[in-house]
């Protein structure tokens, strides 16, 4: 069974050993979909982190690698304990399974992609904003950078840290106005 993982964030610089050893190497043309850092992490110093955002993201084509595992609930459970989350916030697909009612674009996408690669699953992180829900306002690029601003230095460096590490093929809208920060250009 060939079942892909799809990355674009922590997932390609800091995967941790125990992940890494159950996929093959990152290649970068993988599916194309919309991302944007709006999400809020805890485990980041509250930094805004990349997620699929339909509504705010920018078209992405995304890196890919193969699974080492056989089963597809194998391979959610090694992306599921690597990004510590739950199963319902890990995303897949079956390709054999998929049908033109699948539900979503971010799907679709994948599903094309998938058949266009000959795979027979694919797995990958299905988190999504908490923007608005943290910050009870709605995600802008405006909102984004007065959120970040309110971060202790702390969280400050851990927002800038992710958003320099994040692959260059990942070019938001927030990205390229953070470019423009002089808080944010300033790497110590």
């Amino acid at each position: 069974m060939r079942i892909a993982i799809l990355g674009w964030g922590s997932l390609l610089w800091e995967g941790g050993l125990e992940f890494h050893r159950w996929h093959k190497p990152w290649k970068d043309d993988g599916p194309t979909l919309k991302l944007e850092f709006s999400r809020i992490s805890i485990s980041r110093s509250r930094a805004l982190t990349l997620v699929v955002d339909e509504k705010h993201g920018s078209p992405t084509r995304v890196a890919w690698c193969l699974s080492r595992r056989g089963a597809i609930d194998d391979a959610v459970c090694d992306l599921r304990c690597r990004e510590g989350t739950t199963i319902k916030k890990t995303g897949r697909i079956v390709v054999a399974q998929a049908t033109s009612r699948t539900d979503g674009e971010p799907e679709k996408s994948i599903v094309a992609w998938a058949r266009s690669k000959k795979l027979d699953s694919v797995v990958w992180t299905a988190l999504t904003s908490n923007f608005q829900e943290k910050t009870r306002k709605p995600f802008s690029v405006a909102a984004a950078i007065a959120y970040l601003n309110t971060l202790d230095p702390v969280g400050k460096a851990k927002a800038a840290e992710y958003v320099w590490r994040a692959p260059e093929f990942v070019r938001t809208d927030l990205r390229a106005a953070l470019e423009k920060e002089p808080w944010f250009s300033e790497r110590g």
